[in-house]
């Protein structure tokens, strides 16, 4: 496989760097500290056309491609992760309706969502789930022209924002089916935000559903078959939890490298330290290992293959790996890099949530055993 970008490639990645590092960066401190949804910041990444990469001009995307998403994540993450996780995060409804969505709700929802006029959320976490769908339950029952949704959904990220969500729940024969739920819907509350290690501000809430009315044709595929619209989008979305962990590794890398030559010890640079390359050394090595394990997966979902297996792949090693090299960087840094006022400290709580949103190592490494124990 070629892994040299093309041109289009390059100019993407290096318009997101541009703006990540002149519109981002200055926000990212301000957001960690206070937790809060950046609205505004979400609006204006949704006109640049981030949230609409992987789909085509007619859907209201730019045509990018998933490569294109996985660049654009990558780079908007080493600003701020939050802010990659919007972008990575709202591809879930996206992919769920441009998969399986008839003609009207791609015009209806797919079209907005794609081109920014409207944020998504995706309901699927419960208190008593988080991947495993056969534990669901949120119910819908069909009454009159339509079903009632009834359930309580956690860690819902983008929810503060989000025009629509994608409610997963278990009908009269319990079986999941995925629902397009208008976020201005009665009973569509918004309850508490999750507090979070890391990804402060990406808005992950308590969302209720007290007795939701949604119309039939708001059913997304056929009655029964949610798993397939879950699967499929989280495969997509484990590209970009993947080049969040780049993102923020570039991110720790750069600001080790920079402290390494400043820093002083012994009358000499910490960077002239056989302990000090030793690390960076591993950094480096780790970090361009997940990179293109990111983007070989993206292009692959570019050539449309399955990568539900693939992508448990990725984010198990881009995850791990993101973990380790944002605690290498703190070696780095010694002291100050525990401090609240050194980015180090939120690189390092933040890489620790790509190890457990959107399922967490543990069942990534089942998703991977089982793939390879039935070929």
């Amino acid at each position: 496989m070629d892994f040299i970008l093309g041109e289009r490639d390059k100019m993407v990645q290096a318009a997101a760097k541009e703006y990540a590092q002149k519109a981002v960066l200055p926000l990212a401190a301000e957001i960690d500290r206070t937790a809060e949804f950046p609205l505004e910041l979400a609006r204006e990444m949704g006109a640049m056309g981030y949230y609409g990469l992987a789909y085509p001009a007619e859907c209201g995307g730019t045509g990018g491609g998933y490569l294109a998403y996985a660049l654009v994540v990558e780079q908007i993450s080493r600003a701020s992760m939050t802010a990659g996780a919007i972008v990575a995060v709202s591809i879930l409804s996206a992919e769920s309706i441009y998969r399986f969505g008839t003609d009207r709700q791609k015009r209806d929802f797919l079209v907005p969502l794609a081109s920014g006029e409207m944020l998504g959320c995706f309901c699927f976490t419960e208190p008593a789930t988080g991947s495993d769908p056969r534990a669901i339950a949120t119910r819908a029952v069909w009454q009159g022209d339509g079903y009632v949704i009834e359930g309580q959904k956690n860690f819902i990220a983008l929810s503060p924002a989000a025009d629509i969500a994608t409610v997963f729940a278990k009908d009269e024969d319990g079986k999941v089916s995925a629902y397009i739920v208008p976020a201005s819907a009665p009973g569509f509350v918004l309850r508490e935000p999750c507090e979070t290690l890391g990804l402060r501000g990406l808005g992950a809430s308590v969302v209720y559903l007290d007795g939701v009315r949604v119309p039939r044709e708001n059913l997304l595929g056929s009655p029964g078959s949610g798993y397939e619209p879950l699967l499929e989008a989280i495969s997509v979305e484990r590209v970009g939890v993947s080049a969040q962990g780049v993102g923020v590794s570039q991110a720790a890398l750069d600001l080790s490298v920079e402290y390494a030559k400043q820093r002083c010890a012994y009358g000499r640079p910490i960077a002239e330290m056989p302990t000090i390359q030793w690390l960076l050394a591993e950094m480096v090595s780790r970090m361009e290992a997940g990179r293109w394990l990111a983007y070989r997966t993206a292009s692959l979902r570019d050539q449309g293959l399955d990568i539900r297996n693939e992508s448990s792949v990725a984010k198990l090693y881009c995850s791990q790996m993101a973990v380790e090299v944002t605690r290498m960087a703190m070696q780095v840094h010694g002291s100050y890099g525990t401090m609240k006022s050194m980015p180090v400290e939120r690189l390092y709580r933040d890489a620790k949530m790509t190890e457990v949103y959107v399922g967490v190592s543990e069942i990534q490494r089942a998703i991977i055993a089982r793939h390879l124990l039935r070929q």
